[in-house]
């Protein structure tokens, strides 16, 4: 099985790399050949058993995912995008690299002909969905973005499922939930608060978290979300039919939940570390976003979430602070 994964620099990406490393396998095969692409040079995982090169590549540049499905790659992950805050604050680079990068990606797929259809597992998200939202979002809820970024994946999801539907390739859409805790540095998501007032605390350091309390969000952790990556890898496509975008599972929880789970692990000092100051824009951005998901068809598929918010955050202590609370000092 060979696999290649674009966006392999990103947080998720290097997750997937190191996960596929481990178990060697994807899709009950094993894996034989691994290739990770990124504009910047994606970090190969040690200890695997078959072949892993890293290739600094823009897949948006008119000719180069040519080149990186000329080996026939048997599992595609597309995980490259512009996150939303910037594709918001850029917008001839977010659809660039949001909608551009995965038309040139899925049309590389289908001129290599010859009876070629891998699996491509296409990194959407729940921005897809704009306001007035109903308490729960079902499957059958229309998509009507309300930003940039939420409209790039929407037309990404429609070129995957025509370009599946006239048999070129095998695609499964993958709603993410928003990731959290992220760790390492903040990025460009307008989303972005959502871990730094759980992931500056536990380590220590303070947070600023710019909305209200009861703003309420849908939430994977990172470890859940590789989950979700590999099991749509694997899913059969009969049982996916001509719907091939699905709303992953995932923890409903508002702002006040996740400070207070982030209580019940770290305690009130933690919680003491967290700035409120508000912003209008990305308060702006966020009044667009879902809260809540009925994701019965995905789990009627087989996907997982996790539990709760409190074990989202027990889950960037154990993987990301090897069990230590506050291990950048205060």
């Amino acid at each position: 099985m060979r696999v290649l994964v674009v966006g392999a620099a990103g947080m998720l990406g290097r997750k997937l790399a190191e996960r596929l490393v481990r178990d060697g396998v994807v899709a009950g095969a094993h894996v034989s050949h691994m290739s990770l692409v990124d504009v910047v040079e994606p970090a190969c995982p040690s200890g695997a058993a078959f072949p892993v090169e890293a290739v600094v590549a823009d897949v948006a540049e008119a000719g180069v995912a040519a080149g990186l499905v000329s080996s026939r790659p048997d599992v595609v992950f597309h995980l490259a995008a512009v996150l939303s805050g910037e594709a918001e604050a850029d917008l001839e680079q977010g659809y660039r690299v949001n909608l551009d990068g995965t038309r040139f990606l899925l049309d590389a797929v289908r001129r290599v002909g010859s009876g070629y259809r891998p699996r491509v597992v296409f990194a959407s998200s729940i921005a897809v969905f704009g306001a007035p939202f109903p308490e729960a979002i079902g499957d059958d809820y229309c998509t009507t973005p309300l930003t940039s970024y939420g409209t790039q994946k929407a037309m990404c999801e429609l070129l995957l499922s025509d370009y599946s539907r006239r048999g070129f390739l095998d695609g499964v859409g993958v709603r993410l939930p928003t990731i959290c805790v992220r760790p390492g540095q903040p990025n460009r998501a307008a989303s972005g608060f959502f871990s730094s007032i759980i992931r500056e605390p536990l380590n220590g350091e303070a947070a600023v978290l710019p909305v209200h309390e009861e703003v309420r969000h849908w939430f994977a952790s990172p470890r859940v979300a590789v989950d979700f990556l590999l099991h749509a890898a694997a899913i059969e496509s009969a049982a996916l039919g001509d719907r091939r975008c699905l709303t992953m599972p995932g923890v409903s929880a508002t702002v006040a939940g996740q400070i207070a789970a982030l209580q019940s692990v770290a305690g009130d000092e933690a919680v003491r570390r967290i700035r409120r100051e508000p912003d209008e824009t990305i308060m702006r951005i966020v009044a667009g976003w879902p809260g809540n998901f009925d994701a019965r068809r995905a789990l009627e598929l087989g996907f997982r979430a996790d539990a709760d918010f409190e074990e989202i955050v027990r889950v960037y202590v154990e993987d990301e602070l090897g069990g230590r609370i506050g291990v950048a000092g205060s």
